[in-house]
């Protein structure tokens, strides 16, 4: 690797020499842009508006507008003269806690090798991170810009994560950030189940860079004059209508069974404010077929009680009919 930038990590009367270096490299493929007619190569040239005069880079400034409207011409040696471009250090403002940096702040990250003969300091700085289990915040200049930067340990080297400023992160303007949408305790429930049952730990290996995959492949393909993707793929289409979209209960069920989780729940009927929603579970088929089976062979108190009255009064008569046939028995005796 090569370093891109060399100063001073400093905090307190502390100096800790340090060599910056890139954290991140592209992998996608390189390309350049043709004419797709005949395969020509397009350029593109810096010329003078309304001329076809081409303007050496070294020729090039910049122009921005004053608070007036004017504007103004600024020469790279201009930009360098700023006052805050001489300052080869990091400087350390403060230490605050790892969960307080927002990850929406964090932006390019960069290594940290210590550049003086020992190491003693780097490794001190580094230690002691690790241990308060906090981000040193730090200023610098990178590039013509003052940057707001998070240094923190990841592995076993330091890491300069470069910040976005407040006024560069967008504030979420949504109309349905104000809408008071309820969410059932079962959907919520079960959704929890889901992520449960999703649970890992992050390893980045096992992911992979399917369009880059794809674009090698027809790359090949098309080099060989063969077809990359015989098989045509069907779109089935999106849809925004919310009669297309499946139950949420059932489906958050469905994919908690299908990740081998227990999806049992119990419907309060009372949870929803005794209001109907979209999201309501319907009782399995079979179960209520089973209840109606059981109703129609459990008799009701009614018709065992009358059960149980024609049983007396059948033996009662067979009672009176008894002796009737005895004095018969007599008479003919």
């Amino acid at each position: 690797m090569r370093s891109i930038w060399k100063g001073d990590l400093s905090f307190g009367l502390v100096n800790v020499p340090v060599k910056v270096y890139s954290a991140t490299e592209s992998h996608d493929r390189r390309s350049h842009q043709v004419d797709s007619k005949d395969g020509t190569r397009i350029r593109y040239r810096k010329v003078r508006e309304g001329t076809d005069e081409e303007v050496e880079f070294a020729d090039i400034a910049n122009a921005y507008e004053s608070e007036t409207g004017q504007t103004v011409v600024l020469s790279k040696d201009d930009l360098a003269g700023l006052p805050v471009q001489r300052s080869p250090e990091i400087s350390i403002t403060e230490f605050v806690p790892v969960d307080e940096v927002d990850p929406i702040f964090f932006d390019k990250p960069y290594y940290l090798e210590p550049a003086s003969k020992s190491p003693k300091a780097y490794v001190l700085l580094r230690q002691a991170l690790q241990d308060t289990d906090r981000l040193a915040i730090a200023t610098f200049t990178l590039r013509n810009r003052t940057r707001l930067a998070a240094l923190r340990v990841v592995g076993n080297v330091m890491t300069l994560q470069t910040l976005l400023w407040p006024d560069e992160v967008r504030k979420p303007d949504f109309g349905f950030l104000d809408d008071d949408i309820p969410i059932r305790p079962q959907e919520l429930k079960m959704a929890s189940s889901l992520i449960d049952s999703m649970a890992a730990d992050f390893d980045p290996g096992q992911y992979e860079d399917t369009y880059q995959e794809e674009l090698a492949k027809l790359i090949e393909a098309k080099a060989d004059g063969s077809e990359a993707f015989p098989t045509d793929e069907t779109d089935s289409g999106d849809s925004d209508d919310d009669s297309d979209v499946a139950d949420l209960l059932a489906a958050l069920r469905a994919s908690v069974k299908d990740r081998g989780g227990d999806a049992e729940d119990s419907d309060d009927g009372d949870s929803n404010g005794g209001e109907s929603s979209s999201t309501t579970e319907k009782p399995p088929a079979k179960k209520t077929a089973t209840k109606k089976a059981a109703a129609k062979k459990a008799p009701t108190k009614k018709a065992a009680a009358k059960s149980s009255t024609t049983k007396t009064a059948a033996k009662k008569t067979a009672a009176k009919k008894t002796p009737a046939k005895k004095a018969a028995d007599r008479k003919a005796g």
